[in-house]
C-alpha cells in the first residue's frame, strides 16, 4: 500500500482523480444523482463532492487489493471506476492549475475508487470550518457502475 496525505482546495465543493492523458469532462457529469452520491465519472476522471468549499484534507491510499467493506466511522461512502491508461494519476481541486497538480505513478489499468467521508458532524453552521476528511482508496478492479455503500 502507498499512502499520501494531501490538502486540496475543494473549489465548487469538489476535487478529482484523473489519468494524466484523460479527455473526460466532468462539467456535464454532475447530474442530480451524482451530486447526491457525491461522485461522478467521465472518461479517465472521477470527481468527488465535498462538504466545504475550502481546503480539505485528503488521504490517498493506493492498494494491492480491495479494502474491507467496513463503513463504520464514516458519514458517507461511495465507489466509482477509473480507467487509468497512462500510468500517471493526477489529484487536484477542480480549479487547480493542472501542470502543478499532485501526480502519482500507478500501473495502467482499470481501478475501483472508494471515497469515504468522515467528520461531517464537525462542520460549523456556516460551513466554513470543520474537520471533515476524505479517504480515497483505489485498487485494480473491473469497470463497474458507481455505487453508494453508505449515504450521508
Amino acid at each position: 500500500m502507498h499512502c499520501h496525505q494531501l490538502t486540496l482546495f475543494a473549489d465548487y465543493y469538489q476535487f478529482y482523480l484523473q489519468d494524466k492523458t484523460a479527455s473526460g469532462d466532468l462539467s456535464q457529469a454532475w447530474s442530480p444523482e451524482a451530486v447526491e452520491r457525491m461522485l461522478t465519472v467521465a472518461d479517465g476522471v472521477v470527481g468527488f463532492g465535498t462538504l466545504r468549499n475550502m481546503q480539505v484534507g485528503v488521504t490517498l491510499e493506493m492498494l494491492e487489493e480491495p479494502p474491507a467493506s467496513d463503513t463504520a466511522g464514516f458519514d458517507h461512502v461511495v465507489e466509482g471506476s477509473l480507467d487509468a491508461r497512462s500510468g500517471t494519476l493526477v489529484v487536484a481541486g477542480c480549479t487547480d492549475y493542472f501542470p502543478d497538480a499532485a501526480r502519482f505513478a500507478l500501473a495502467p489499468g482499470t481501478y475501483r475508487v472508494r471515497l469515504s467521508i468522515s467528520g461531517a458532524d464537525t462542520l460549523s453552521e456556516d460551513g466554513l470550518e470543520g474537520e471533515d476528511h476524505y479517504l480515497v482508496q483505489l485498487w485494480q478492479a473491473p469497470l463497474a457502475e458507481p455505487a453508494v455503500l453508505k449515504q450521508g
